[in-house]
Formats: structure tokens, sequence, C-alpha cells
């Protein structure tokens, strides 16, 4: 007899990550728990892909200030996970028996929840980070991985030559079946690099995690060991090329960048698709106000948000206050935030509920990144900056200046 709890296919959504150098984003939350697009979290990506896919059975691995993400993330009701049969699971790393341990690397986070992947008894297992922004349609590359017959596809997007030196590299042949994995290569032989997700035969994967458990000399990393030893045993793996918007949001500068992508229409990072929409937990807050004096120009406003001042090519969070006469531009000002009569903020992030004095200045206008990164000043969550302050490009300040 068929079990009321078996599904076809299960994802694993790693989003225990500390996030380090997002520095005083990531304070106090995991980085998947970052404000991003003036009303959402970065983990409301994968999510929404999961659900807009037909996955409906997904298990987040959390880890690294785990409370705000658990919360967040509820009983999945946003995002159409409050079921009987499936749904949203939070997994922290938890005690069995006398031991336990933190989670020591991606591999070995799906290993320590073998028991909760056996108990849907899937075909496939989609494993997703939980810190990019993306949209895309996991049942395609299921199918792919299906068609194919694979062990592994691992969804790949061209790079430059020069970005490859950052990314795992996936060499193939004309049938994109992978005959070589280069973990940031110094001189790459090809521009397919790894985004990071995978679809397993979860029977295979099965097997190879408890191998690498057993390896006294693994790292229990999916790019660093388990991905070799396959490739190494002839298993069959295939790369999927994705050609959409993807970004890894691991940066000051990235995650600046992702967010000005918003107010770009040829970025390709398109939030007003109803055909694939982004859900996101819903703060309740009233309709955004612009007043009499506001100037809003090619921005994203939020709910919540209070506008009496300048505000050009900048995402302005739900419940942030922007007062008379201060000055955004280029700039993403997050959830609670106040910047105070006559401030002025430049390429700049204002974190959750910070305070930007009157006629402080945060940022200066840049006309170009500095070795591919922006100069961002950042404003911690809570930080408050005394008035007329001036707080420089590329400056983090945590608590106050």
């Amino acid at each position: 007899m068929k079990s009321r709890n078996k599904k076809e296919c299960v994802a694993m959504l790693l989003a225990g990550g500390q996030g380090t150098r997002l520095g005083v984003l990531t304070h106090d939350v995991a980085k998947p728990a970052v404000p991003f697009g003036g009303k959402y979290r970065i983990i409301d990506f994968p999510l929404s892909n999961c659900i807009n896919s037909g996955i409906d059975t997904i298990g987040v691995l959390t880890q690294y200030q785990p409370f705000e993400l658990n919360q967040y993330i509820g009983n999945g009701q946003p995002w159409d996970l409050d079921r009987l049969s499936g749904g949203a699971y939070v997994l922290p790393p938890y005690v069995k028996g006398k031991e336990g341990e933190w989670y020591k690397g991606t591999a070995n986070a799906i290993y320590q929840n073998i028991n909760f992947v056996d108990r849907f008894n899937p075909e496939y297992v989609v494993v997703l980070s939980g810190d990019h922004i993306y949209k895309m349609d996991y049942d395609k590359m299921l199918a792919a991985h299906k068609e194919k017959g694979a062990d592994c596809t691992i969804a790949v997007i061209n790079v430059t030559l020069e970005e490859a030196t950052r990314f795992g590299i996936m060499n193939t042949d004309e049938n994109d079946r992978v005959y070589e994995f280069e973990e940031k290569p110094k001189q790459p032989k090809s521009t397919n690099a790894s985004m990071g997700i995978y679809v397993f035969t979860w029977s295979v994967l099965r097997r190879y995690l408890i191998d690498d458990e057993a390896d006294p000399k693994s790292q229990n990393d999916f790019g660093k060991n388990v991905i070799p030893k396959m490739l190494g045993d002839g298993k069959k793996l295939y790369a999927y090329r994705f050609s959409g918007y993807w970004k890894d949001v691991g940066t000051i500068s990235s995650l600046w960048e992702a967010n000005m992508d918003l107010l770009d229409p040829a970025s390709g990072l398109n939030l007003n698709d109803p055909a694939w929409k982004i859900y996101a937990r819903n703060s309740a807050e009233p309709p955004h106000f612009a007043a009499g004096s506001a100037e809003i120009v090619g921005s994203i406003v939020s709910e919540g948000a209070m506008v009496l001042g300048s505000v050009k090519r900048s995402v302005v969070s739900h419940g942030a206050t922007i007062g008379l006469g201060a000055s955004i531009e280029d700039s993403v000002i997050l959830p609670g935030a106040i910047v105070k009569a006559g401030a002025v903020v430049r390429h700049a992030i204002v974190a959750e509920n910070a305070v930007v004095g009157e006629g402080a200045k945060v940022g200066a206008a840049q006309a170009a990144p500095v070795k591919g990164e922006w100069q961002i000043a950042v404003v911690g969550p809570g930080a408050k900056i005394t008035p007329s302050v001036v707080v420089e490009p590329g400056e983090m300040i945590k608590e106050g200046k």
C-alpha cells in the first residue's frame, strides 16, 4: 500500500549560513533572513520557486541565529506550505541519543536529516541554497534529470572567464554530461559555473552521504567531496543550463546590486510576473504615504513607508520614514529605518530600525565599482547616526557614530 507521506521529490533548503561578508547585516540574523526588495527576505525566493515548481515538501536547514528565520517561516502559510501532507519543516541540528553536533558542511547537513527525507520515501531530492536571488522552475530541471537517467543534475549558469575563478566549474561534453569538476580554478576550462542547485536520485545520494560521513578526511561538502567522488566513480552527472537572472547576494556590493536590479527593467529580475509570484509573509502595514513635499523617481516604496523628502533610484522598505528635505539616491532603506530631515544618503544600505540623524551624510555617489565591488556605506540594524555626522563610502557602522 502506498504511504500517504510518499512524495516524488523533496527539497532540502540550506539556510544556516552566517553570511560573514554581509557584516553587521547578519550579526543577529542568518543570511537568508536578510530583508530584500522592500517587502521580501532572501529566503522567499527559493521557497516561492519550490511551490511554483510543484514541490510542496521542504526541509529548511537552519543553524546560525535561527530565531528570526524560524519565526518568519512559521507554518509556511505565506507560501501555501501549511499542509497535512508535506509542507515546510524547520530542521536545526539536534541531539541524537547522547551526542549532537553542528552541521559540519552542506553534505553533512543533509546526512543528519536522512531520516527526515526517508519519511517521504522520495525518488528525488532537490538541494538548494537559501541565499540566492533568482526565479527558477525546478520541475523543468527535474524533468531533464529523469530524461537523462542522471544520478545528479547540477544547475549551471554561464559567467565570464574572469568570474569563473570564483565558482565551481563544470566541464561537459556535447551532451552536457559532466566529465570534470574544478573548484575555483585559476585557469578555468569553461564558463559553466555551478549555482549550488542540485537534483539527486535519492537512493544514490543516500549511499554517498553515508560513505562521506564515514570518511574522516572529508570536509562533508557537496562541491569539495560528494560531487568529485560521484564523478570519480563514473556516476551520471549532467549540467542543466539556466539562462535567467541569478545572483549570489553574499557580499554587501552584490546585495545592493540585486536591489538596484529590481529598478532596472532590463535586468531580468521581474517581480511583477503573475505566473511566477514571489510570496512573502505580509507585514500588515498601512499603505505607504507620500507627502506633498515628497519626490519619488524610479524607486520602490513599500507599504507603511512615509516619504516627506526625495527618493531617487532607491528601495524604501515597509515601515521606513524619509524626513522632510532628506535625500535618498541609489540606496536601500530597510524596514523601520528612519532618515531624518536634511540627511543625505547615497550608495548606501540603512538597516532595520536604524536612525540617520538630521543633516547627516551617509555614503557618496559613485560612477563605477572598484575592482568589481561598489563602496557601499552600511548603517547597521538599530544603529544611530548623530546629526551632521559623515559616514564614508564603504564604511560599516555597527551601533552608532
